[in-house]
């Protein structure tokens, strides 16, 4: 049986030891520390900052034309200057997410033995059990989806003392007859004014059996208890809600330990346990251990299926359907260092917040996706102002970052804000999650406004080419990337960028042909089809590379991480091995170079990102080494990934999302891939895995898959089709068309 637990033989000291719980709003870090044991504490819209409507530069429209001109012209130095001065986004309260409080809990006692801390993923419950004076000691932890909490259960004998501490916010933390409560709001200076923020209120209460309390200032003390429960709530008035009576609410709505475990344990399998991956024996150490060993070159298939799971554990603790908002760059997690440095603990649309989502339709967890649609939706509503008013354009458009205010004007600076198709991309979730689950009022209601805005604002947006009159998209950047001008000048400011051709025709593609799925829009949909017919075309360049702009300029960077313009090859498939093989070479080169290059600079959601653009180039073995770098080498004892420091502007390494669910996103496009009329079984099987199997895998058109493969050859592949059906199924390059008159399963014979 494959591994479903995180275990370990000693207390976790730092961050990157503690082990991650979630509602899918709020976040705990649990340390299981015997002397001290600390949660940290991380609510998803403890947000400093607050909405603007003054964000755009007033100058940029004016300005427009005349930057357009000159990067025509070849005058791209002056277009640069142009472009610094009129274009970035003034932000002025953006605010980030922070980190709350941490629960701190002291004992008594000395030392103990036969420790073990565990999570099962399977389950969403942390237990920590040790020896110490003759006690057998156990704690178990979990966050309660069902009841908004998050609840511990000491087993007694049971002396502590409480209190909430270590936080860099404004407020207050006292003791009460019931436990503690901390009363201030997530206000900082660095991302906003220090001013605006969320009102936010903790409450922990104890329930105690036997033995005796005290409270006094900001200390909650217990003595001799045969037992302790402690419920953890977190309310802020983001929403407009009253803070102290949601926290307080949900304390009394709790219901006893024995019912409050039950539910979540149901409610958290129900998701989790939909798809397993087997792919061998588990090694018989600590999760720790065993990545130090695959990091050192020493094979272990089942962490990297236990690796697999935990994205999804991750996307399930982090976002759910009723979350208020999306999976921000650390989750519903939050380390404290995204959000005091320049990055912020935002939504950033480059690629971060994407790939935030890249377990969720293939891993059975479409439902997962539901706050980011309501989120886009928001989005695309503020983002109509900034098409209008620095565009000049209909529609709606959004850059390279966003708050949880639906901010959409460029970022603050030239060289990585100026991600005009940053909010396009996102848009492709809402179509992605319609290929997986056909429905129309769903595409009708809630994914159909939003692309035909984004559809719109290209169409005015795309400005035709003067030597071949391409429709090209600018002034844009090339998340986040630089080239050299002939002249040798560094610049990020260009015409014709193919990650902006590339999200253009997705758009228009989709627009189209979800309008002709609804039956309406017609003379849109022929003007999007007239658009695309006129796009520029993939280039390749004098490397053999895909070109990353429209001229095959030098990198300022040959070893940036960002590959912006492979999109094409993922998530899109306007570049295939099979379709356009050219192409698909160009691609693979774009990845040998960038990988070649001094100082390439590896962080954990490019070894995501590069193991899935191997996975759609049907090569398993070079997509396993990324996955086997992402976790030896991008992701920390806790198996969470984080950004290296010393790469974008990180002074140490920084606890980032993306890593873990790219990484899942990735593993599953290795095993089963799909884009709606074909269904790929094993695409990119490793030749090291053998033997195996995975059950509960989702395909685009509405199926479910379940695959297993002996001496690395497809064994048995059955499809499940949630309706009437008909796919053509591939293996290897051998192919058959089944039809599904009805839900059921088919076992497949290729």
């Amino acid at each position: 049986m494959p591994s479903t637990a995180l275990w370990y033989d000693r207390p976790g000291e730092r961050w990157f030891e503690a082990l991650p719980i979630g509602n899918g709003r709020l976040g705990g870090m649990v340390y299981g520390g015997v002397p001290t044991e600390t949660i940290r504490l991380s609510e998803s819209t403890a947000w400093s900052g607050a909405p603007s409507g003054t964000d755009v530069s007033p100058t940029a429209r004016a300005q427009l034309p005349a930057i357009r001109q000159l990067l025509f012209d070849g005058q791209y130095a002056e277009a640069q200057r142009l472009a610094e001065e009129h274009l970035p986004g003034h932000p002025t309260s953006f605010g980030t997410n922070v980190p709350l409080p941490r629960l701190r809990l002291d004992f008594p006692g000395g030392s103990f033995e036969n420790y073990r801390r565990s999570l099962d993923l399977d389950t969403g419950l942390v237990r920590v059990e040790f020896d110490q004076e003759q006690n057998h000691a156990v704690r178990e932890v979990f966050a309660s989806h069902p009841h908004g909490v998050i609840a511990m259960r000491l087993a007694g004998p049971v002396t502590l003392s409480a209190t909430l501490d270590d936080t860099s916010l404004p407020g207050t933390t006292t003791a009460t007859e019931a436990g503690l409560a901390f009363s201030g709001r997530a206000v900082e200076t660095l991302h906003s004014n220090g001013k605006d923020g969320a009102a936010l209120e903790i409450r922990v209460r104890f329930i105690t059996e036997g033995g005796t309390q005290r409270y006094a200032d900001d200390t909650f003390t217990i003595t001799g208890a045969d037992s302790v429960v402690v419920l953890i709530a977190v309310g802020t008035d983001f929403n407009g809600d009253d803070p102290v009576a949601r926290a307080e609410k949900l304390l009394a709505d709790a219901p006893g330990y024995d019912d409050l475990r039950a539910a979540h344990v149901a409610d958290h399998r129900r998701l989790m346990t939909r798809v397993s991956l087997d792919l061998g024996e588990p090694v018989a150490l600590p999760t720790d251990v065993r990545r130090e060993r695959l990091a050192r070159g020493e094979r272990d298939d089942d962490l990297i299926a236990l690796y697999y799971q935990y994205g999804r554990y991750l996307t399930v603790a982090g976002s759910r359907a009723d979350s208020p908002l999306p999976l921000a760059l650390q989750g519903v997690w939050n380390d404290g260092f995204a959000s005091s440095m320049g990055w912020s603990n935002d939504f950033h649309l480059d690629i971060n917040t994407q790939q935030n989502y890249w377990a969720a339709e293939s891993g059975h967890l479409a439902e997962c996706q539901t706050p980011l649609f309501g989120f886009l939706r928001r989005l695309a509503d503020a983002g109509q102002s900034t098409a209008r008013e620095m565009y000049g354009a209909g529609g709606w458009v959004a850059h390279t970052v966003t708050n949880a205010w639906g901010y959409s004007a460029p970022g603050a600076g030239i060289g990585w804000g100026l991600n005009v198709t940053g909010g396009a991309w996102m848009a492709l979730q809402l179509w992605e999650h319609y290929e997986y689950q056909p429905d129309e009022e769903y595409l009708r209601e809630h994914a159909y406004p939003v692309l035909r805005g984004a559809a719109e604002f290209l169409l005015d947006y795309l400005v035709p080419e003067p030597t071949h009159g391409w429709l090209v998209a600018g002034p844009a950047e090339s998340p986040e990337n630089a080239y050299l001008a002939p002249d040798g000048t560094r610049c990020s400011v260009a015409m014709g960028t193919t990650a902006d051709r590339a999200f253009a025709e997705a758009i228009l593609r989709i627009c189209g042909q979800a309008a002709a799925i609804l039956g309406v829009d017609p003379e849109l949909r022929s003007r999007a089809e007239a658009a695309r017919a006129r796009l520029s075309p993939f280039r390749i360049g004098r490397h053999g590379q895909l070109q990353e702009w429209l001229d095959d300029f030098n990198e300022a960077d040959p070893a940036h991480r960002h590959t912006a313009h492979l999109v094409a090859l993922f998530p899109e498939r306007q570049v295939s091995p099979r379709r356009t093989p050219e192409l698909a070479r160009a691609a693979a080169v774009t990845i040998e170079r960038r990988q070649a290059a001094p100082g390439w600079e590896q962080t954990e959601w490019v070894e995501a990102n590069f193991a899935a653009f191997y996975a759609r180039l049907l090569d398993g073995d070079r997509a396993l080494a990324h996955v086997t770098r992402l976790i030896g080498d991008a992701s920390e004892a806790n198996l969470l990934s984080y950004s290296a420091g010393g790469i974008a502007g990180a002074e140490q390494n920084i606890y980032s999302f993306d890593g873990n669910s790219g990484g899942s996103g990735a593993i599953a496009e290795m095993l089963l891939q799909s884009d709606g009329e074909e269904i790929e079984l094993l695409p990119a099987l490793p030749s090291t895995w053998r033997d195996g199997s995975v059950r509960g895998l989702r395909a685009r058109g509405g199926f479910t898959v379940d695959l297993s493969w002996s001496d690395g050859r497809l064994a048995e592949a059955r499809l499940r089709s949630d309706g009437p059906a008909t796919a053509r199924v591939r293996y290897r390059e051998t192919t058959n068309d089944f039809v599904w008159e009805q839900a059921k399963e088919i076992q497949v014979r290729i």
